[in-house]
């Protein structure tokens, strides 16, 4: 699964949630990539007020808290999606 970061570099809290995908990622098989809004004036526009943001699979999942036990269930219900049938 691919997972990105939205934030900024001086976000305490983008840097917190990157600590927890990576922990996340011990167990899952993640590509993450992190994405500094400041760089693109439409990714600011739409972030600014509301990082840290997190996409998997390039669907939101987590937009201003990210907590470690809402990170693994959202890859969880993403792991569901990509399987046929859904099934867990």
């Amino acid at each position: 699964m691919r997972v990105t970061l939205y934030g900024k570099a001086d976000c305490c809290l983008c840097h917190q949630a990157m600590d927890v995908i990576k922990r996340a990622g011990r167990d899952y098989p993640l590509t993450i990539e992190e994405v500094d809004i400041t760089t693109d004036p439409a990714l600011y526009e739409r972030y600014r007020y509301v990082i840290p943001v997190v996409a998997i699979d390039g669907v939101e999942a987590l937009v201003s808290k990210v907590s470690e036990v809402w990170l693994r269930r959202a890859l969880r219900e993403a792991g569901a999606r990509e399987r046929p049938g859904g099934a867990r």
